[in-house]
């Protein structure tokens, strides 16, 4: 039989995405930072399957891309939630009672300092050091949206509004 005419193995279907995301990196190693920057936009964290799957195309020792996906702090190895809050807990946020925002999110969302994600994987919530947005302390990030001068009631109102639009997308 021919291979032209072969169904696509398993693991081709299976990484499609991915496979994309390579050849437009023309599966050159050098390129293994957006490589896994681009990977993570799909599936909003980096599989241990898919990292070893990318170390083989790029022949690449395995232990070389979890090294890099474990460097960088942008990089997350486990699943997260379609809206990831980033509170500010710098000194600035700090002062501000930022740590109010957050006892008032986890226990809106049934979180806690072990578990950032709820089981639905619509919200992660994780502290961060520095958001770079000291003048709106206490600020928090929502994806890409910055939010200043957050109260717990505020955040909570955030929440409601997130829950709210998520249930008219979602059919």
């Amino acid at each position: 039989m021919s291979t032209c005419c072969a169904p696509p193995s398993t693991a081709a279907r299976r990484f499609a995405r991915v496979t994309e995301i390579l050849a437009r990196h023309r599966h050159d190693p050098a390129a293994l930072v957006p490589i896994l920057q681009e990977v993570q936009e799909v599936y909003r964290y980096l599989p241990e399957e898919v990292m070893a799957y990318i170390a083989t195309d790029l022949g690449l020792p395995p232990a070389r891309v979890f090294g890099v996906a474990t460097f960088y702090a942008h990089f997350a190895l486990a699943p997260k939630g379609r809206f990831v809050i980033k509170l500010c807990d710098g000194t600035a946020c700090h002062v501000k009672e930022s740590q109010p925002i957050l006892d008032a999110l986890r226990q809106r969302l049934g979180l806690s300092e072990r578990k950032t994600t709820t089981d639905d994987q619509l919200f992660t919530v994780e502290t961060v050091s520095c958001l770079g947005a000291c003048g709106l302390a206490p600020v928090m990030l929502v994806n890409d949206d910055v939010h200043g001068q957050m109260t717990p009631q505020s955040a909570l109102q955030l929440v409601e509004s997130l829950i709210a639009k998520h249930a008219k997308e979602t059919p």
